[in-house]
């Protein structure tokens, strides 16, 4: 049986394959998760404004100024 000697330059093309097509995959993946990231934060902060205005209209305090 003949061996087949593996060589810098095959190594290199493999290697090269191999990232490219991770950092393909990465790339897509980075979109989503800045657009999914941006759509949560606005959310939560949907959510806290309007338990803060619900929680302001109910302790709401009237404050009676009198000249002596």
């Amino acid at each position: 049986m003949a061996q087949k000697h593996i060589t810098r330059t095959d190594l290199e093309s493999k290697f090269r394959e191999i990232q490219d097509d991770v950092q393909g995959k990465v790339v897509s993946k980075r979109d989503t998760m800045k657009a999914v990231a941006i759509g949560g934060g606005i959310v939560v902060l949907l959510i806290f404004y309007v338990l803060g205005r619900r929680s302001g209209k109910r302790k709401t305090t009237i404050v009676e100024i009198r000249r002596v």
